[in-house]
């Protein structure tokens, strides 16, 4: 395996943004070998969750391994959180993060026609934030960017923030937007963002978690249906809230949830 820290450098005064953030790719890729083919692989940027407060430990690296040995090149975005860059900044420096890994895809051994971003909680937030926005200006004219530079092939949605209205997580709006709270709150709100540019998604969520409400899954999923848009979505019966792998290795087992990485990783390979 190879790995590599990479800091990503974003102009945010391009995008009327105070503060400064100083996000990071973590890149977690398979080692070139003459004993094996050096075909291209899908990619998956992580973002991991903690409310835009901080980036868990347990929804990062666990995360990288379990689908580097899956096969895919994996990075994990540390990005800014805790109100150091507000809205729209974290979602800038994802798409950097996307057009970063698309522009080395040869070097990288990544195709660049199937890079999904992958989210957990307000991770998801972010995640599904670029697949809303990657075609508009909201990010490319801040990064000088194409569409097409920062566009995700496909969205792995982990019990993920989606709605600001009723049933909100609400500090993760409050840290997210500050003092733009109520100037951004519907625009945040990403079921009502969807369109027929928006990508496939795959989405999991547990019926009783107490901190992000399922509807939020629910209320995307009748949206992405509404615009045609490709969904694989799981809602299992019962698990607390940030599951990550469902597992001993980052906290929680629940061994009735530990089978999505491989349901996530049958659709990658399948998108």
């Amino acid at each position: 395996m190879l790995y590599e820290e990479i800091p990503l450098s974003i102009d945010y005064a391009r995008a009327g943004l105070t503060g400064k953030g100083e996000p990071r790719l973590y890149a977690y890729r398979r080692s070139p070998s003459p004993e094996m083919a050096a075909v291209p692989r899908p990619a998956v940027v992580i973002c991991p969750g903690g409310g835009y407060q901080m980036t868990s430990d347990r929804e990062a690296e666990p995360i990288a391994l379990r689908f580097l040995a899956e096969g895919f090149q994996c990075f994990v975005l540390r990005y800014s959180v805790a109100g150091r860059v507000l809205f729209p900044g974290p979602q800038l420096e994802l798409a950097a993060a996307v057009a970063l890994v698309r522009r080395h895809a040869e070097e990288w051994m990544v195709n660049p026609d199937k890079i999904v971003v992958c989210g957990f909680s307000a991770g998801g937030h972010l995640a599904g934030s670029l697949g809303m926005f990657w075609n508009r200006e909201l990010l490319t004219a801040p990064l000088g960017l194409r569409p097409e530079d920062i566009r995700p092939n496909g969205m792995i949605l982990a019990y993920p923030v989606i709605t600001s209205g009723e049933f909100a997580h609400r500090d993760s709006f409050k840290r997210l937007l500050g003092d733009r709270y109520e100037e951004n709150l519907e625009l945040a709100s990403l079921e009502k963002q969807v369109s027929a540019d928006t990508p496939p998604a795959f989405v999991w969520h547990t019926w009783d978690d107490n901190v992000v409400p399922v509807e939020n899954a629910l209320l995307l999923a009748g949206a992405l249906r509404r615009h045609g848009i490709p969904l694989e979505m799981h809602i299992l019966p019962s698990g607390p809230h940030g599951l990550a792998l469902a597992a001993e290795e980052t906290g929680i087992a629940v061994p009735s949830c530990a089978a999505w990485p491989d349901w996530a990783a049958r659709w990658l390979r399948e998108l």
